[in-house]
């Protein structure tokens, strides 16, 4: 799996760099904690208990609720200072007049992840018009399309991807464990990348709100919502990304045989070797 580039190595059209938008402490002024229905004229503020894999609207309720105007005037004033520093993950990007980050679909991954959790990597697009805590760090896109992103995050839903992080992740899944870690080779003319490609845009664009990126992907929303299709479309990707790294039979077998103490992965397993033998012998 390492022979695969590191995360955080610039490739041709691909790169993305992790960052934080708010914070739960230094913002705290910037909160409402005391609705529980989303105010007119207000954005919701996401920390990382609010989604799951696959899953964008995971809990009842947000984190917080902020006045979209008074939150949106600092985020732009926070944006034109960071282009000025040369270490910024937006330095020499350029954004429409009054656009912010926020604005667009964004790969989110929680903060708090134990390698003794179920899963330890929690990625999720989040759809545009919300806001992210520290706890919820989120991709910046520099450059790649969004089939490039939808790929990303196939990767990081995965259980190959998991099991490597877990190697790493005690309690927090912070930037420099990210950074290290190995990433397959992604291009569109690749027959494995462009499905696992499609396969995470049909999963992530659950409805309506991700249309736009959707049709950047080249997928339509709400294609996945059957819970057994979901489960064969996961276990595909899981095929997917273990032919990407090049992981033998036994490999796959070992990642997750040793995924999880204790838990009952044999189904699972066999659904993707199923589609692991399949690729395999079309390609």
């Amino acid at each position: 799996m390492n022979e695969s580039p590191r995360f955080d190595e610039i490739r041709e059209d691909w790169e993305f760099r992790p960052t934080t938008e708010l914070h739960s402490t230094a913002n705290k002024a910037l909160y409402d904690f005391s609705v529980d229905v989303r105010p007119e004229g207000s954005i919701a503020v996401l920390a990382g208990a609010a989604f799951n894999l696959w899953s964008p609207d995971f809990a009842d309720r947000p984190y917080a609720y902020s006045n979209a105007a008074t939150l949106r005037t600092f985020l732009s004033e926070k944006l034109a200072r960071s282009h000025k520093a040369p270490s910024s993950v937006f330095t020499g990007m350029r954004f429409e007049d009054g656009l912010l980050p926020l604005d667009k679909a964004r790969v989110a991954f929680r903060d708090i992840a134990r390698a003794t959790d179920t899963r330890t990597s929690i990625a999720c697009l989040v759809p545009p018009g919300v806001a992210l805590t520290e706890m919820a760090p989120y991709l910046v896109r520099r450059q790649g399309g969004a089939d490039a992103e939808a790929f990303l995050l196939a990767v990081m839903s995965s259980i190959p991807f998991d099991w490597t992080v877990r190697r790493w992740v005690e309690l927090h899944f912070k930037f420099n464990v990210l950074n290290s870690l190995p990433i397959p080779l992604y291009s569109a003319q690749d027959r494995l990348g462009a499905r696992a490609s499609i396969l995470g845009g049909r999963l992530a664009a659950v409805d309506d709100r991700y249309a736009v990126w959707a049709e950047e992907v080249g997928v339509q929303v709400g294609t996945v919502t059957d819970d057994g299709e979901k489960a064969d479309v996961i276990a595909e990707l899981d095929a997917l990304v273990s032919l990407l790294y090049g992981l033998s039979t036994a490999q796959v077998e070992h990642v997750f045989a040793t995924f999880h103490r204790g838990w009952d992965y044999r189904g699972r397993l066999d659904a993707v070797l199923t589609h692991y033998n399949n690729w395999k012998s079309a390609s």
